[in-house]
């Protein structure tokens, strides 16, 4: 039997994707394949980041292919390609922004913007370039998370401002631009507007995805964002208690009601680990999350500990996925970050800039 691009094809139907679970060919994720004498080679495009990954699924199609007679030798190439997806209707993308993944919760204190900070790194950590946008004007915390909020943002032509950087992320936050000690007493109309300049009047630069992290609450703030900001889809953050999943509901709610698709639900403070003996016990509940999940037909993305750690390093300005990226619980926030950017590629694709522009001239 003779090479051919459909044996090669057929042969890759077997493989099947890690962090999809579905075959590569059905995917459409094969390009290029180029047979010469028993030489095959051909390229793994992956809609989502997987840097992490990448060998592993290298080793799988290689091995699926080899096993061809014939074959006597195999290249392949693992990319990411991360393109825009489809936002709610009528609301266009915002410059130099693929995907706008917004970090919700219907309560706080249930480690929301820990857990957005630590998505933002996973999903840099997997090769894509990520943004995050603090979108509390009246808790601002990720200046602290991340070990900035002593810096200031330049503005270079007097109208818009430039991302600050930190851990390979471009960032901003009203905490940038006020004293750490001054409150924001602000009414909701007013701190709306501030937030909406902070997301358009910065110069984001070619990001893959922004990761907003929310204030708490479903109220006037997050709903005008759910309605203005172009979000590709809503991650939830909830605790297994049942106080914190009664307000979990209602933020799933806002987003269904503005069209707005939840990604999924991540239930962080799932297990106490002690820091001295390492038992483990969980003191909010047990399968809160996965009951919630179940309630309303969404995927559920994972579970995050209540671990010393993850407080100490984010107070310090290193959030876990930077200061211990090959411990337990990095491997955990990068896991749940392939499954958000997952989800996200699952969608449709913007097809905006490829509609024609009409315009009328006088001749």
């Amino acid at each position: 039997m003779s090479l051919t691009p459909e044996s090669i094809n057929e042969a890759l139907k077997a493989v099947i994707d890690p962090n999809t679970g579905k075959d590569l060919v059905s995917t459409r994720c094969i390009r290029n394949i180029s047979i010469a004498g028993g030489k095959v080679s051909f390229e793994v495009e992956l809609g989502y980041p997987a840097q992490t990954q990448h060998a592993v699924i290298r080793d799988m199609v290689c091995a699926a292919v080899a096993a061809l007679p014939g074959v006597a030798r195999v290249d392949a190439h693992v990319t990411s390609k991360i393109v825009a997806h489809a936002v709610q209707q009528g609301v266009k993308l915002l410059p130099g922004v693929k995907n706008i993944i917004a970090v919700a919760s219907g309560k706080g204190g249930v480690g929301k913007s820990t857990t957005a900070a630590n998505l933002a790194l996973a999903l840099a950590a997997e090769g894509a370039r990520v943004g995050i946008l603090d979108a509390d004007i009246y808790g601002p915390s990720q200046p602290q998370m991340l070990g900035i909020g002593d810096q200031r943002p330049q503005s270079l032509d007097g109208k818009s401002m430039e991302p600050l950087e930190a851990h390979g992320l471009q960032t901003m936050s009203i905490g940038f631009l006020v004293d750490v000690e001054t409150p924001m007493v602000w009414r909701g109309p007013m701190a709306t507007q501030a937030l909406t300049q902070l997301l358009r009047e910065t110069n984001w630069k070619d990001l893959d995805y922004l990761i907003v992290d929310m204030p708490p609450g479903t109220g006037d703030i997050q709903l005008t964002l759910s309605q203005n900001v172009p979000l590709t889809g809503a991650v939830i953050v909830t605790t297994p208690q049942d106080i914190a999943l009664l307000d979990a509901r209602k933020g799933i709610k806002m987003f269904e009601k503005v069209g707005v698709p939840i990604v999924g639900v991540i239930e962080n403070m799932s297990i106490h680990i002690c820091s001295n003996c390492g038992h483990e016990e969980p003191i909010f509940g047990t399968g809160g999350g996965a009951r919630l999940c179940s309630d309303y037909n969404i995927p559920f993305l994972g579970a995050l500990p209540l671990d010393l750690k993850i407080r100490q390093e984010t107070d310090a300005g290193a959030p876990t996925v930077v200061s211990d990226p090959d411990s337990r619980i990095a491997g955990v926030y990068r896991e749940i970050a392939r499954k958000v950017a997952v989800r996200v590629a699952e969608k449709a694709k913007d097809m905006t800039h490829k509609f024609p522009n009409i315009v009328i001239k006088n001749t």
